[in-house]
C-alpha cells in the first residue's frame, strides 16, 4: 500500500472511530488528517484535502482546539491561521477522556442527584425508582473516579495497570 493511500485510510478509520468517542465523522477526519501530517495545515489545505466547505472546516477546527487536540499556529509573514495536532497519543487520549467526562459523566452525576430529590419517597414504587437511581449514581460515579485516576496517572502506571489485569 502506497503511503498516501495508506493516510487516506487512516483518516476514514479514525472518522469511524470518532463517532464513537461522540465526535461527528468530519472532526474526526480532521484531526486524523492533522495527526497523520508532519507539515502544518491552512484552512484551505484542510479544505482542499478533505474535500469539506470552508464553514464546516472552520467549525471543526475550532471544536479541535476547544477539546485541546490541536494548536493553532502563525507563520511569520502569512496572514493564513495554520493547525498542527497533538501527537502524543497519551496526551490524546487523556484529552478526549478529560472532554467526554465534561460532556457526558459530569451532567449525568448532576441529573442522577436531582432525581433522588422526589416528593413521596414514602410508596414502594417510590423506593423502587429510587434504588434503581442511587444504583445507577453509584456506577456512574465510579465511572467518573475511574476517568479521574486515569487522568492524573502517568502513562508507565497505566500501561502497567492494563498489563496486570490482561495477566
Amino acid at each position: 500500500m502506497k503511503l498516501q493511500e495508506a493516510k487516506r485510510q487512516f483518516i476514514q478509520t479514525w472518522a469511524r472511530l470518532g463517532t464513537e468517542w461522540g465526535i461527528n465523522r468530519t472532526m474526526a477526519q480532521v484531526h486524523a488528517l492533522l495527526l497523520v501530517t508532519d507539515k502544518l495545515l491552512s484552512t484551505e489545505d484542510v479544505m482542499e484535502e478533505l474535500s469539506i466547505s470552508r464553514g464546516n472546516a472552520n467549525m471543526n477546527l475550532r471544536e479541535l482546539m476547544n477539546w485541546d487536540l490541536i494548536y493553532k499556529e502563525l507563520v511569520p509573514g502569512d496572514r493564513k491561521e495554520y493547525f498542527k495536532a497533538e501527537k502524543d497519543v497519551w496526551e490524546i487520549a487523556k484529552r478526549i477522556a478529560r472532554e467526554r467526562k465534561k460532556r457526558e459523566i459530569e451532567p449525568v452525576l448532576r441529573e442522577l442527584k436531582e432525581l433522588q430529590d422526589i416528593e413521596d419517597k414514602s410508596s414502594a414504587e417510590s423506593a423502587r425508582f429510587l434504588k434503581t437511581v442511587k444504583d445507577i449514581h453509584g456506577f456512574a460515579t465510579k465511572i467518573d473516579k475511574s476517568a479521574e485516576s486515569m487522568l492524573k496517572a502517568d502513562e508507565n502506571w497505566f500501561f502497567g495497570a492494563i498489563l496486570k489485569l490482561l495477566k
